[in-house]
């Protein structure tokens, strides 16, 4: 027992240390008084805290739905999104300190609320996904037992595969903390948050003085950013994979799903030049067809992914081989190098052979390569 208890007091000493170092970096500190987020992130990432559970614990809400990810990161950097949550991270601690003298008694830990009507393709774009990533491993290491509770409420189908990308940043024990609400949600919200704590929208009697339901002068409710904020034209991708399409030829990626409900992935760059781009689906792997034997189900057109590189999503409604198909026949002299990345998602609750043995759960290597 004593020698267990030496590396457990040594794992302690090192995380303190990381996390004072943390603190260091960031100047966490000084952060509520002496640093703001930029004007597009105040305006147009979402959430804020707003009343207190039936334990006096404040309670932060998060509205997913209108979240504009590629518009956001097109307008700051990664590095001011991180500092926004640790922010946020400090306000919430900082009101907990304050409900424990009002109250009397210890009050650590927050409820979080997360509203994810309208989650769609949008928001599993790579770049946010991999900063959401970053953002919840860093609240694990500096905020530990930081979290009561978190309520999902309104979870779309999707919902499933968003969380697979996200969950292994997340303890088990955090896990354990997650409830993933059904369609009573508003009656379990009540048995932890009295209605005059609950905003109206989300089923208790709490308004803005205006008798705004939503409580806006609270909770952050967003929308696309304007083009007026971006400072960028495109985020930096780092590619995994990369081909040249002969001139006046295609290639076809192969890539078999097996469960409706996965989302297929992909980004892609051309060098010099623009590329036509298409996903078909076909019924058998390993048959070579034309594109015009197979069913189309993103139109084929030309992208200036010389300029601009290319993403973009499809939830895959029904199993079979999706062709990601890159056309050249339209050019007579040139070739075009290509760098992408192609990704199948699969919904949490799902583990198959697609996966490639990592905590993410996709495949990125198809199944063939075809040229016609």
């Amino acid at each position: 027992d004593h020698f267990l208890l030496r590396w457990l007091r040594g794992e302690l000493i090192i995380t303190r240390h990381l996390h004072l170092e943390f603190r260091k970096q960031i100047k966490v500190d000084t952060i509520i008084a002496e640093w703001r987020p930029p004007e597009v992130i105040e305006k147009y990432l979402s959430g804020g805290m707003c009343g207190y559970d039936l334990e006096g614990s404040p309670i932060w809400y998060d509205v997913i739905g209108p979240v504009d990810p590629k518009g956001l990161f097109l307008s700051a950097s990664k590095q001011d999104f991180i500092k926004s949550k640790i922010r946020d991270c400090e306000v919430l601690q900082q009101e907990c300190n304050l409900q424990s003298q009002r109250l009397g008694k210890n009050v650590e830990s927050i409820t979080m609320i997360y509203d994810v009507e309208g989650l769609g393709l949008k928001h599993l774009w790579k770049p946010a996904i991999e900063t959401y990533g970053e953002i919840l491993q860093m609240f694990e290491d500096n905020y530990p037992e930081g979290l009561k509770r978190l309520f999902v409420i309104k979870a779309p189908k999707l919902f499933p595969v968003a969380y697979n990308l996200v969950k292994h940043f997340l303890s088990e024990n955090t896990r354990q903390k997650i409830c993933i609400l059904g369609a009573n949600w508003q009656e379990v919200l009540l048995k932890y948050i009295d209605a005059e704590q609950l905003p109206a929208i989300y089923g208790g009697k709490l308004t803005d003085p205006d008798g705004d339901p939503r409580c806006r002068t609270r909770i952050n409710h967003v929308g696309p950013v304007p083009t007026s904020y971006y400072v960028r034209d495109h985020v930096k991708v780092d590619y995994e994979q990369c081909m040249t399409v002969s001139r006046g030829s295609s290639q076809q990626l192969d890539y078999e799903i097996l469960f409706p409900g996965c989302v297929l992935r992909w980004q892609f760059a051309t060098e010099g030049a623009d590329i036509g781009f298409g996903v078909f689906l076909k019924a058998r792997k390993g048959e070579w067809m034309k594109a015009a034997q197979m069913l189309e189900v993103v139109p084929s057109q030309r992208y200036n992914a010389h300029l601009v590189p290319e993403d973009g999503s499809l939830t895959c409604e029904r199993p079979g081989v999706y062709v990601l198909r890159f056309d050249n026949t339209y050019s007579i002299f040139q070739a075009k190098r290509i760098s992408f990345s192609v990704e199948v998602l699969l919904p949490d609750h799902l583990q198959s052979p697609q996966t490639n043995g990592g905590s993410k759960n996709n495949a990125t290597t198809p199944i063939k390569v075809a040229q016609e």
